[in-house]
């Protein structure tokens, strides 16, 4: 991603409502999750952070995060977060009974191979949690500045996923689809550089 968007990341994260509202829905598909007690939870592009608290709420967390400035942010919060990268550095020996990854899956050329390396890394009944954007023809200038590959479908993703079985899979913040489209329609005419845009609605993805 561009290095200012770390930044940009730290001084929204926390009480933003694009950030709240997506932690809440997470936490509640957490609470709901067959785990086991005090599981071995790893977060995959942990960013600078964000999440780990509420991972916390429900395991023993572990994290990975390609950027340098962004590991080292995250290291304040919880010690055990190492830099690293999908599909072929990640640096754990053990395997986990909840792997997550955030709106990670869309930075990554290779997605259905850091999809199989995580299997890997996974218990036999471990669960894999992802999150991604949803539909390619919404691409516009915030996926750019975030270094997307590209947007998913439902079909899409699962056929990326298709090893392992599904427990849960939609999409949400359906409810601001008008004004996703709205927005792309914006961008298209007057499209930021120096923002990446967490006041534009994003319609996005679920599986697990």
């Amino acid at each position: 991603m561009e290095s200012f968007v770390y930044q940009d990341i730290i001084n929204h994260e926390k009480k933003h409502w694009w950030f709240k509202a997506r932690r809440e829905i997470l936490e509640q598909v957490l609470k709901e999750l067959p785990l086991s007690n005090n599981p071995k939870i790893l977060e995959i592009g942990c960013g600078t952070g964000g999440n780990l608290s509420m991972l916390n709420n429900h395991g023993s967390i572990a994290a990975v995060e390609m950027d340098e400035f962004a590991v080292d942010y995250a290291k304040n919060k919880f010690s055990n977060v190492k830099r690293g990268s999908l599909p072929n550095n990640i640096p754990f020996k053990e395997k986990f009974d909840l792997i997550c990854m955030f709106d990670v899956l869309e930075h990554i050329e290779e997605d259905k191979l850091s999809i199989q390396t995580l299997k890997k890394f996974l218990k036999p009944d471990g669960i894999l949690l992802i999150t991604v954007p949803a539909y390619q023809w919404l691409y516009g200038t915030h996926d750019k500045l975030l270094h997307h590959k590209r947007r998913y479908t439902l079909n899409q993703l699962e056929s990326i996923l298709s090893e392992y079985t599904t427990l849960k899979k939609s999409y949400f913040n359906t409810f601001l689809f008008p004004l996703v489209i709205l927005s792309r329609i914006i961008d298209k005419f007057t499209p930021s550089k120096n923002s990446i845009g967490y006041d534009i609605p994003n319609l996005s993805l679920i599986h697990i």
